[in-house]
């Protein structure tokens, strides 16, 4: 080839491919502008919303991730490239990956689902998946508990962000509830206004709702009173066993009888 015919090789490529390439780098540059005020608006979306710190620049950069993926294709596609073989194969290593690691992208979704909807907190005292203890750290793939004995516990979150869970401290105020027995024969108005005067006495025992005492069960051996009683969520287990100590004391002094099973065993002598 000559000079010249090279030359009219050269401007028949530039012909066809010289608005291609102009119209994307043209996209380019305005699709980056517009991903980037997209994800700056996304952030401050999950600012407004109290998004935990740990998971604001994974979201980020996800959503930039994928929003700049879609341009690469755009852009790709324009300047003639053939893109269904490349996405058919990208969908399969996808698939692929996804299948090797379904249970850590499982424990990582749910991660991200109690990060955003918050079901509980640093601090909160759950029972979940068998465990019961106070939340120390939230992970993108764990949580960590402390239990009341100080062992320390680690539930993927997959299963926890699924699962029933109770949160003890999610309330302000609970419920604190005893049975406690006296023997047949005992005066139950007696144990009534003892159990009563127990509670009026302590003041981290709040007034409203208000006391709740009444005759349970006529049990086997005993006459059984339940007590219902409401106190702030951190006062519980001290109130608890405190008031289970003082009825013991009261009883005592009143005497009122804390009855416990009994068997008689009857000999019988053959002549």
């Amino acid at each position: 080839m000559n000079t010249e015919q090279i030359l009219n090789h050269v401007n028949q490529i530039f012909l066809e491919y010289g608005p291609k390439l102009i119209a994307a780098v043209a996209v380019w540059i305005i699709g980056g502008w517009i991903i980037k005020v997209l994800t700056n608006g996304f952030n401050k979306m999950l600012e407004k919303r109290q998004t935990d710190e740990s998971l604001k620049p994974f979201l980020k950069g996800l959503v930039g991730g994928l929003l700049k993926v879609m341009l690469i294709i755009t852009v790709l596609s324009m300047l003639g490239v053939e893109m269904t073989s490349f996405i058919a194969i990208l969908g399969a290593a996808g698939l692929a990956v996804g299948l090797a690691l379904s249970g850590t992208l499982q424990n990582f979704a749910g991660g991200v689902m109690i990060l955003l909807f918050k079901p509980f907190k640093v601090g909160d005292v759950i029972e979940a998946q068998g465990f019961l203890g106070k939340v120390s750290e939230i992970q993108i793939f764990n949580t960590i508990l402390k239990t009341p004995d100080n062992k320390t516990v680690i539930i993927p979150n997959g299963g926890l962000a699924t699962s029933s869970m109770t949160n003890y401290t999610t309330e302000p105020t609970r419920r604190v509830d005893w049975t406690f027995g006296i023997g047949y024969g005992d005066d139950v108005d007696k144990a009534k206004e003892v159990i009563k005067g127990l509670c009026d006495q302590d003041p981290r025992i709040l007034k409203d709702p208000e006391l709740f005492i009444a005759v349970s069960a006529l049990a086997d051996s005993s006459v059984n009173f339940a007590v219902r009683a409401w106190v702030k969520t951190d006062d519980y287990w001290n109130v608890f066993f405190e008031m289970n100590e003082n009825v013991y004391k009261s009883f005592d002094q009143e005497g009122l009888n804390i009855p416990f099973p009994q068997m008689d065993v009857h000999l019988h002598r053959d002549s």
